[in-house]
């Protein structure tokens, strides 16, 4: 393994790097409360702040960092067996610090992935020594932080690692088992040594930011919608807003009993978790789709106005793990509310920013942190706002977004986008048709599809934000699952994905039994002739509310609108924009198959897309495309998680 490039930790003194000092015990920073509240000047200013840099410095010694594994105490049981559940943390801290006085921020990890499936690209899991106590602490935080004034804490969430308990995914329970461990680092709330002894965490100021990917930025998202004092920024990364969302789309659920098989994957092995398991499936109500009070619980978006707390959200346009209407709709609901936050969009798919942007994403992250948790006047939320991913490697920064807020109408005809028709058009169900058959042949007639196309882009056509299909239609059946499809037809170079190299960076300090330095990655790409935009699905029975579905008049019109995912894409002057709309999607979803037929009327039907800049118009006759499959399209497996 070459490692390439470093960031190399120099213990120095505080002279040698002109750091300000202070007589006495140090004094941290006063953090921002609240949504609009400024960073105020710290009154004093710790030894590990340069103020000629406006940045912390690496001035502490990782090596010789405290490392401890205390127990959070919660009012729970969980588990049923008649004792309080208990919280496993595990915390790496300067020993500087503590020697001097001062009182430093949290960085916090709460996971349920941390003993059963590993963290980052290279599925990093904890390690303890003899005693029981933290060693390895994985991903790279640690060792950068650390040694720049912060403390890192990983917190087993209840049911999972060394904590006690049963998970109940994405509930009540697992965001207060995060919520209790922030009320102990603020005083609200007791621990204690594995051998009993209470501990408390007087050595921080109890300003803490909660970062991770995936199930760990979730976790981030919920308890910043509880509004817990004391958490001050979230940096939620191809994160979870609704559980909802997650496993299904207006009523089409991904996969079945998802939500107890991932309480099995991530848990602990006991009766009395398989109990609450049980309770789970019975009431994710994969039947019927509805969105109900289970839902609702997991559902952080509709308490947006609790947040209290900043948010740094990154997400990838290609995901579809954690599909993009949870970035989108989280980032609408923060911006009524008035949070600060900021975005960054890649083309990668269920993607830490860390694999594929290192250098910016560990810069940024550093200015982001020493703002919000250590008070630092350093200008990042002066920065732009929105940063997205145009092409491979090419980063564009926008001052919101989405950059419209109302879609373009764009009329169907027969096999046209972008002209107003007459009559109707018939789609029949065909569950076998896969994604590939559905965008090949797009000028061809094919049964169980209906292909709408542009003519070609006579500009470049930017879309920003989430686009709809509204369709009025006639069905033979009291419900079916509508599919649409927004593809982009046209020879280019495209990113397919990622690949590991051979080579590695180093991220901070390291030793023997804990380093920093991580493999890095290749952008991969590929010739085709054809990408997808976007994807959608919706039961029509719940396109007017997802909570009580209405059946369908089998012969009587009715409108129905499918949601497709939020995108950011520019698509280049010349290519050909196409529009499939087909009923049941076996391959991407688990809907219930109805053998249905639509009747769809062309007057009273749109494609509504979010376009900043070009347009859609309709060719005045259908285009031959010829499309050549060399990939074939693979969903994402729910059951296998990307953690």
């Amino acid at each position: 393994m070459r490692t390439v490039r470093a960031r190399v930790t120099i213990l120095v003194s505080s002279a040698v790097l002109s750091l300000t000092t202070v007589t006495g015990p140090a004094m941290a920073a006063q953090i921002p409360d609240g949504p609009g509240t400024p960073a105020p000047a710290a009154p004093s200013v710790p030894q590990h702040v340069d103020a000629r840099t406006k940045s912390t410095q690496p001035v502490y010694d990782y090596a010789n960092a405290i490392r401890e594994s205390v127990y959070v105490d919660t009012t729970m049981d969980t588990d049923g067996d008649g004792q309080d559940d208990v919280i496993a943390v595990d915390i790496v801290r300067p020993s500087e610090t503590a020697l001097t006085g001062t009182k430093i921020p949290v960085i916090m990890d709460a996971s349920p992935y941390y003993t059963c499936c590993g963290r980052g690209n290279e599925s990093e899991k904890k390690t303890y020594d003899g005693d029981g106590v933290i060693r390895k602490m994985p991903l790279f935080y640690d060792n950068y932080f650390v040694p720049r004034g912060y403390a890192m804490v990983g917190v087993d969430i209840v049911g999972t690692g060394r904590s006690t308990g049963c998970g109940d995914v994405g509930g009540r329970d697992e965001i207060q088992s995060v919520v209790d461990v922030i009320d102990w680092l603020n005083g609200r709330n007791t621990a204690h040594t594995a051998d009993g002894q209470q501990v408390l965490a007087s050595w921080t100021t109890g300003a803490v930011g909660m970062i991770g990917k995936s199930y760990d930025g979730t976790l981030a998202n919920g308890v910043a919608a509880t509004g817990v004092k004391g958490l001050k920024t979230i940096v939620p990364i191809s994160a979870i807003s609704s559980w909802y969302d997650y496993t299904r789309s207006g009523g089409v659920p991904y996969s079945d009993d998802y939500m107890p098989w991932l309480a099995g994957y991530v848990g602990h092995d006991s009766a009395a978790c398989d109990e609450v398991r049980g309770r789970l499936g019975d009431n994710d109500d994969d039947d019927t789709g509805d969105y109900t009070s289970f839902w609702a619980e997991r559902d952080y978006t509709k308490n947006a106005s609790k947040v209290k707390a900043s948010v740094f959200m990154t997400h990838g346009l290609s995901d579809y793990n954690v599909q993009t209407n949870n970035f989108s709709q989280w980032w609408s609901a923060l911006s009524r509310n008035n949070v600060p936050r900021k975005l960054w969009l890649g083309l990668e798919d269920h993607v830490d920013p860390f694999e594929f942007r290192r250098d910016e994403w560990v810069d940024e992250l550093h200015k982001w942190f020493d703002y919000w948790l250590q008070g630092v006047q350093n200008g990042v939320m002066k920065e732009p706002m929105v940063s997205v991913e145009t092409t491979p490697d090419v980063w564009r920064d926008y001052r919101t977004w989405p950059a419209v807020n109302r879609p373009m109408s764009v009329p169907l005809a027969a096999g046209k986008l972008g002209a107003a028709g007459k009559g109707s058009v018939m789609v029949t169900d065909d569950p076998d048709l896969t994604e590939d058959d559905i965008v090949a042949d797009p000028s061809e007639v094919i049964a169980g599809r209906q292909m709408f196309l542009s003519a070609p882009l006579t500009a470049p056509l930017r879309i920003s934000g989430t686009p709809s299909v509204t369709l009025r239609l006639k069905s033979d059946s009291s419900t079916t699952p509508v599919t649409a499809r927004l593809i982009e037809y046209g020879e280019a170079t495209r990113y397919s994905g990622l690949r590991r190299t051979d080579e590695s960076t180093c991220e901070g300090s390291s030793t023997d039994y804990d380093d920093s330095c991580y493999y890095t990655v290749d952008k991969v790409t590929t010739q085709s002739d054809h990408g997808i935009v976007s994807r959608g699905w919706i039961d029509a029975a719940h396109s007017k509310s997802l909570s009580k579905p209405t059946p369908l008049k089998p012969g009587q019109w009715t409108t129905v609108t499918v949601p497709l995912r939020a995108q950011d894409q520019i698509i280049p002057k010349g290519r050909i924009v196409g529009l499939a709309i087909t009923l049941s999607d076996t391959e991407w979803t688990s809907p219930n198959t109805t053998d249905a037929s639509i009747d769809i009327d062309l007057a009273g039907s749109q494609l509504n897309i979010p376009v900043s800049s070009g347009k859609l118009t309709a060719p005045t006759q259908i285009p031959t495309i010829e499309v050549q499959i060399k990939t074939p399209t693979q969903r994402p497996n729910l059951h296998d998680p990307k953690n």
